[in-house]
């Protein structure tokens, strides 16, 4: 594709998740998160904190780390357990109305299990850091991906870093730099599936949608953590949109743009962009998306 992409828009559809007065959780969407293997663990919190700020009715992480499994005191509402040793039955069991991927995984072969599994349900998936690079090291496991969006079209996000892409892609970092917008369009192309290519002026793209560019963001950004609040952010969204008419995409759109522009305005008010920390932009997240409804 020549030409520039169109900017990144996508704020005003904050208006559709706003609450009447008769709803309840069940109303705003149940999320399960899997990842957070020992050493890890804060990554999946990190995307649980988000998805439980950003309004999703339940958060429930699958916790790999069996020291990390336990309630949180400081964030006791979320349902954090340890992983399922049969990840099919516990899906089947849960029910989730938007199921994420990633966040600390690790790459074990309980890891690749779970990934099988999420490939089959039917429930809005984001799939982020190690899931990804399952994928990139696995022909099954990439043809059950694209086969699961055969099935389950724009009902699948991929959320890599330039890393992450070029792994996925066999080329180099540098190669996904020097030409982003060709490389999220080849993701697009071998996956099927909504692709977030993330770093200065994210990308983000789908099949049969043109690519979109979030002009918002800082440096402040780049900093261990942020893209498991992005993951935790569409979560979020995507499950509450299954009751207020928000698809995959539009919440993949709406949780770039909002996590860009609650950093910018972070510094605005004077913190950062050095030390920008992701647990402070999810707060202003929140008072954001409040602000729009």
């Amino acid at each position: 594709m020549t030409g520039k992409p169109d900017t990144l828009n996508a704020l005003g559809l904050i208006s559709r998740l706003r609450r009447a007065p008769h709803e309840h959780k069940g109303d705003a969407g149940k999320v399960i998160l899997v990842g957070g293997a020992a050493g890890m663990a804060g990554a999946l919190l990190l995307a649980g904190n988000a998805s439980l700020h950003l309004g999703a009715g339940w958060t429930i992480l699958e916790m790999f780390d069996p020291a990390s499994a336990h309630a949180d005191c400081q964030q006791p509402e979320l349902m954090i357990r340890l992983v399922n040793p049969n990840p099919i039955e516990s899906l089947k069991q849960s029910q989730p109305d938007a199921l994420a991927i990633g966040p600390g995984l690790g790459r074990s072969d309980l890891a690749t299990e779970w990934l099988k599994a999420s490939l089959t349900h039917n429930a809005a998936l984001v799939i982020d850091a190690d899931a990804l690079n399952l994928i990139a090291d696995s022909k099954e496991l990439l043809q059950a991906l694209q086969l699961r969006n055969q099935h389950y079209p724009n009902q699948t996000v991929l959320t890599p870093h330039p890393g992450e892409a070029a792994r996925l892609l066999g080329q180099t970092t540098t190669d996904i730099q020097s030409d982003r917008l060709g490389s999220v369009e080849k993701l697009v192309s071998l996956t099927q599936s909504i692709v977030i290519l993330k770093g200065q002026h994210t990308l983000i793209a789908a099949p049969n949608k043109a690519p979109l560019q979030c002009k918002d963001g800082n440096p402040g950004m780049g900093i261990g953590g942020m893209g498991d609040v992005l993951t935790g952010s569409i979560s979020a969204i995507a499950a509450q949109g299954v009751r207020h008419n928000i698809n995959l995409w539009e919440a993949s759109c709406i949780a770039v743009q909002l996590h860009a522009s609650a950093a910018d305005k972070l510094v605005q008010k004077g913190t950062g962009p050095i030390g920008l920390t992701p647990s402070e932009t999810i707060l202003e997240m929140r008072s954001i998306l409040n602000n729009l409804l």
